[in-house]
């Protein structure tokens, strides 16, 4: 008798349980305001990103959604923020491939992007433009190369700052050439890109959003593209991989819509509709287009396992042995 009702007991508890979740999940977003954090400064790809993203997702809920930067640390400052808030659903996270870099370059960190993260979906993805300032005398990826092996810790190459995907995808293709270059980090990639164009640095990998603009008023020199194939909004420009005869490098960078751990199953799922809504509509489309991005949707599961699998490959580049 006493088995029974304590099961009883436990069966009401978790009937109780359940639909208070499915009550919140049901009544959000509410009253209460969304905020979307974007982990870098405005003016960059994340930033176009994010904004883009939050209107669009704000026309699918009925609820507006407000972007919050908060840039620092490659990323990790707004990572923190996020894996301390509060998982309700109404903090939102844009992250990147610079969060599963972020473990193996810092000694510790104050949240686990692993375990403190939900994925709901991949927003977008695109390549990274190898170029250099017009008066660097070299016209391709080998001239690079090989310039690069005659002028030894010469050259410099400047990124959206320490462990973005700028730094990493140039770093990941001097280890994979052979060849050192020195790092110059910037507080996002439009500094970094004032500074190229104008000839105090020599190099730079930016995401192909910010590539665009440069490239077309031939204010730099665009050498390759980093992805597995050629991108369509490059016409002309050859793989790293094909043009420098390096079959292990490749480099995309994505933007990935996360939440707090714990956040609510059915308020993840109304999130992922949003962000498949947004995706088809005309306008997200046309914008993605116009930083040669390619639109995501895949399922949360699937980002799951990205994550982790490209966490352990960086811990690998990074941290051999250990």
């Amino acid at each position: 008798m006493k088995f029974t009702r304590t099961l009883a007991a436990c069966l009401c508890f978790g009937l109780s349980l359940f639909h208070g979740v499915a009550a919140q999940a049901a009544a959000w977003p509410g009253d209460h305001p969304i905020t979307l954090v974007v982990p870098f400064p405005p003016g960059g790809t994340t930033d176009m990103i994010g904004r883009l993203l939050a209107m669009q997702m704000g026309k699918a809920l009925n609820h507006s959604i407000v972007v919050d930067n908060r840039g620092g640390a490659g990323g990790t400052v707004g990572a923190a923020y996020v894996a301390r808030a509060k998982p309700d659903g109404h903090t939102l996270f844009l992250a990147t491939t610079a969060h599963t870099i972020a473990p193996s370059i810092h000694d510790s960190l104050p949240y686990d992007f692993i375990k403190d993260f939900s994925p709901i979906t991949l927003v977008a993805s695109l390549p990274h433009v190898l170029m250099v300032n017009p008066k660097l005398p070299v016209n391709s990826v080998a001239d690079l190369i090989k310039y690069a092996k005659a002028h030894p810790n010469q050259l410099n190459f400047g990124s959206a700052g320490i462990g973005s995907t700028d730094h990493m995808s140039m770093e990941l293709f001097n280890r994979r050439a052979g060849i050192k270059m020195e790092h110059v980090p910037y507080k996002g990639d439009n500094p970094m890109m004032t500074d190229l164009i104008g000839g105090r640095i020599q190099v730079g990998m930016p995401p192909a959003g910010i590539a665009v603009a440069p490239v077309q008023a031939h204010s730099v020199k665009a050498l390759a593209v980093s992805g597995a194939k050629p991108s369509p909004y490059f016409p002309g420009l050859p793989t790293i991989k094909d043009a420098a005869k390096l079959p292990d490098y490749t480099f995309e960078t994505w933007y990935a819509l996360m939440v707090p751990a714990g956040t609510p199953a059915p308020v993840q799922a109304k999130l992922y509709q949003a962000v498949l809504t947004a995706l088809k509509s005309p306008d997200m489309q046309k914008a993605l287009k116009t930083i040669s991005g390619n639109p995501g949707g895949e399922p949360p599961k699937e980002v799951g396992r990205l994550i982790v699998k490209q966490t352990q490959e960086w811990h690998k580049i990074l941290k051999p042995g250990k």
